[in-house]
């Protein structure tokens, strides 16, 4: 198997190095479920090994007991997040695509995380209506389509507890949202997310 296709945020290689090696971010349950994602063909943008390990000790900060994770994909992040939730904790998952739903179940299960974790199909906005009988959310992670980013995190702030974390990945657009030459539509999309972040009091 190949390693992760990202790198943690440094420009110094030994750092990197030795931040891996301190705090050992991706065990054998995260590195299984990575693994068997990539036989089953799923592109390799989940997060990177230290971002789950961040999504852990965020989630355990805030003693989340219920989260949102909004883009499944193989299930890595919401391993991460389910590991930090409180006890008696649950995480419901949204994902689009019901092969890749089901991978992330058998991943869920694997992690001994199974239990905590309910898995939703289809998309996103057509799910989130339902599960605001759940809320309020202490978390909600959004890592999907970036079109879809300012519908989510607009579902997001009105469904959150106060003090809960609102998470966006991707949220540099990979160096996307600087420039004015012809950013691309995700690029466009995730300023706005940033925008609206940066001047929303709530």
């Amino acid at each position: 198997m190949t390693e992760p296709a990202k790198g943690y945020g440094t420009a110094d290689p030994a750092i990197a190095a030795y931040v891996a090696r301190v705090f050992a971010p991706e065990d054998d349950a995260l590195r299984a479920a990575r693994e068997r994602s990539e036989v089953a063909g799923l592109p390799l943008i989940h997060v990177e090994a230290m971002d789950a390990r961040h999504l852990e000790v965020i989630t355990r900060a805030v003693a989340a007991v219920e989260a949102v994770v909004i883009g499944t994909l193989g299930g890595y992040s919401g391993i991460a997040i389910a590991r930090g939730l409180a006890p008696g904790g649950h995480l419901w998952t949204l994902e689009l695509e019901a092969e890749r739903a089901e991978l992330a179940r058998a991943n869920f299960a694997a992690a001994g995380v199974g239990d905590r974790v309910t898995v939703l199909v289809g998309p996103a906005l057509d799910n989130l209506p339902a599960l605001a009988a759940h809320g309020p959310f202490d978390l909600v992670f959004i890592d999907a389509d970036k079109g879809g980013y300012g519908a989510y995190l607009d579902w997001a702030a009105a469904h959150l507890r106060p003090g809960g974390v609102i998470l966006g990945d991707n949220a540099f657009a990979w160096g996307g949202v600087v420039g004015d030459d012809a950013p691309s539509d995700d690029a466009r999309a995730i300023r706005a997310f940033n925008a609206s972040l940066a001047g929303d009091r709530r």
